[in-house]
């Protein structure tokens, strides 16, 4: 993995990796922001809760982007990342994004999906809108 952060590939990627963190800075905060509440209401999912956690739990992510969506997901489905996880072997205590209101179940996996497809749907309605003006 590009960038990864451990001794062996830290240096590898690191133009890369900062190229794409360049390049999702906006998008990641216009898609955590805008899109995911949107997308949560017109699924009928919480949006009020996507806006919050949004602006509450964005910036507890090691990525300078990834927590930006992130956090509107798990406000959007009720649930909680981060904590307590294993990488190599080894525990690591990571900050929570969201709130533990729901555990997680198999059904959650297709309201992930159905989130994801409406904002991309969403994204692409952007797009074309911004194509077709100009």
């Amino acid at each position: 993995m590009w960038g990864y952060k451990n001794e062996r590939y830290l240096e590898l990627g690191w133009f890369s990796a900062r190229l794409d963190d360049w390049a999702n800075w906006l998008p990641a905060r216009f898609t955590g922001a805008v899109l995911i509440p949107l997308a949560a209401l017109l699924l009928n999912y919480d949006w009020r809760a996507a806006w919050r956690i949004f602006w509450r739990d964005r910036l507890n992510h090691a990525s300078p982007n990834s927590g930006h969506p992130e956090a509107a997901v798990a406000g959007a489905l009720g649930v909680q990342f981060g904590g307590a996880t294993s990488y190599f072997g080894q525990l690591q205590q990571k900050p929570t994004i969201g709130d533990a209101r729901r555990p997680f179940t198999i059904d959650l996996i297709q309201q992930g999906l159905n989130l994801m497809l409406m904002t991309s749907l969403l994204a692409l309605g952007v797009v074309l809108s911004v194509l077709w003006v100009c």
